[in-house]
């Protein structure tokens, strides 16, 4: 089986690669590409694939746009950490959409549905994700319960700015600059809340877009955040995502 990856993150390139190979040590994957004008460069120049495994938010724009420019005939299987884009990844020969961080089981699923993909399976899963979605429509979360000694106290999303994580405990931090502890990590708290208004900047900050006060280019590429009401002033956004960072900001 001949697979391209489209991914311009190396950890989560590098993390599916390694689940593929293990899955089935025979799978050939021809290359990895990290942005739009490098897969359509792929594409273009006539390359054949089997299978694509593709990110949809990458550094210079949607994967989205080389499916619109290009024909590909070849099942692609979408694997994101959002699931805003999922009635549009199933209009582009899709016939799978995985949410990152990716479960090796559910991957594995979408390699047997790939084996035995026919175009009837394909209109059958997007009937059944287009039923799906309208039930689960907006629905991330609005409060969290927080546990302080014997009581439960209830803090809103919309009064976060900021979720930190540091020496091991993720804190939630309101508009007062207060903290919260909560019990759960930010690769588990990230799915649950609009991303339209909160983008995890690095692997230690989830902010929230009302939130923010100043942005400043910073070194190597990066960009300098000031919260309001907060004082850490070296929220700073990773090289990596600075460019899916102002994309988000554009929306």
């Amino acid at each position: 089986m001949r697979v391209l990856i489209i991914e311009d993150e190396n950890r989560s390139a590098n993390r599916l690669r390694k689940l593929l190979l293990e899955i089935n040590p025979t799978i050939e994957i021809i290359q990895t590409i990290d942005s739009v004008r490098s897969a359509l460069s792929f594409f273009q120049k006539g390359h054949k694939v089997e299978l694509v495994f593709s990110d949809i938010q990458l550094s210079d724009g949607l994967s989205f746009e080389i499916f619109e420019k290009v024909k590909i005939d070849v099942p692609i299987i979408f694997t994101t950490a959002y699931d805003e884009y999922a009635i549009r990844a199933f209009k582009v020969n899709s016939i799978d959409y995985l949410l990152k961080p990716i479960d090796p089981e559910e991957l594995k699923r979408s390699i047997i549905k790939f084996k035995s993909f026919s175009k009837n399976d394909q209109l059958a899963d997007l009937s059944k994700l287009v039923d799906l979605l309208k039930v689960q429509e907006n629905d991330y979360k609005t409060r969290f319960m927080i546990k302080v000694g014997e009581r439960i106290k209830t803090v809103y999303v919309s009064d976060i700015s900021v979720i930190l994580s540091v020496d091991k405990g993720t804190y939630l931090i309101d508009n007062k600059n207060s903290r919260h502890l909560i019990d759960s990590s930010l690769d588990s708290i990230y799915p649950m809340i609009d991303p339209n208004k909160f983008f995890r900047i690095n692997r230690k900050y989830i902010i929230n877009i009302d939130s923010i006060a100043e942005i400043y280019s910073w070194k190597n590429s990066r960009l300098k955040i000031l919260v309001k009401n907060h004082d850490d002033d070296m929220m700073i956004v990773a090289r990596d995502k600075a460019a899916e960072f102002k994309s988000w900001l554009d929306r």
